[in-house]
């Protein structure tokens, strides 16, 4: 079975056009993610796990869509050891648009539980056990809280938080809230453009990860 196999066929569709768009991330933005790169092999030297927490302010977009490319990034350039995890300094939910987005993308998600904050299964692959996905604080569970990447993915929680505790590093990565686009006539496609340039690039860092010997 090939890597590429191991995820669902729209999915793959959707990663090979996102491989193609390297090029459209800038000079300073790459030499960024060239650094999260370094920090997950050097974390995979040590042969404990590489545990990435995506970080922004309520956990309901941004760092939900970075966690889950992260972790079908690893998967398909078949980058043992790495393990990804979302979380805000605040808890709201994970908002539907941003979940919409995600589906349109090729990822299956199912409601798990209801409510103000509810509960999503997450796969992207046959026969993987889902990923349960809801809003949280960083430092709660199902979250590490010792040994961790710490990633940034916005500017407020990226202030809000200068140190975070449990972790051995910590980078800011910011991505612009598609939250300004909602309620709009283009709020769909603001979200497809997020998800697909956080697709990229967490596809960029572990094509980096998958070549080092």
């Amino acid at each position: 079975m090939s890597k590429h196999e191991r995820l669902f066929p729209e999915l793959q569709d959707f990663i090979a056009d996102r491989l193609a768009e390297f090029e459209r991330i800038p000079k300073a933005r790459r030499a960024l993610l060239d650094e999260l790169a370094g920090l997950i092999v050097s974390g995979a030297a040590s042969d404990q796990p590489v545990r990435l927490v995506f970080i922004c302010t309520h956990n309901s977009r941004r760092s939900h869509m970075a966690q889950l490319w992260a972790l079908v990034a690893a998967r398909h350039f078949s980058v043992a050891g790495v393990e990804a995890f979302s979380g805000g300094t605040e808890v709201a939910a994970f908002n539907p648009r941003a979940v919409a987005a995600l589906r349109r993308a090729g990822l299956v998600i199912e409601p798990y539980t209801d409510g103000k904050n509810p509960t999503y299964e997450v796969s992207f692959a046959p026969g993987m056990k889902p990923i349960q996905a809801f809003s949280k604080r960083y430092d709660e569970l199902p979250n590490p809280t010792e040994g961790l990447t710490a990633v940034m993915t916005c500017s407020a929680a990226d202030q809000a938080c200068p140190s975070v505790l449990g972790a051995t590093a910590r980078i800011a990565i910011s991505f612009d809230d598609p939250k300004a686009a909602d309620g709009t006539g283009h709020e769909a496609r603001v979200y497809d453009e997020r998800c697909a340039e956080i697709a990229r690039e967490m596809l960029y860092v572990f094509s980096k990860v998958a070549r080092h010997p």
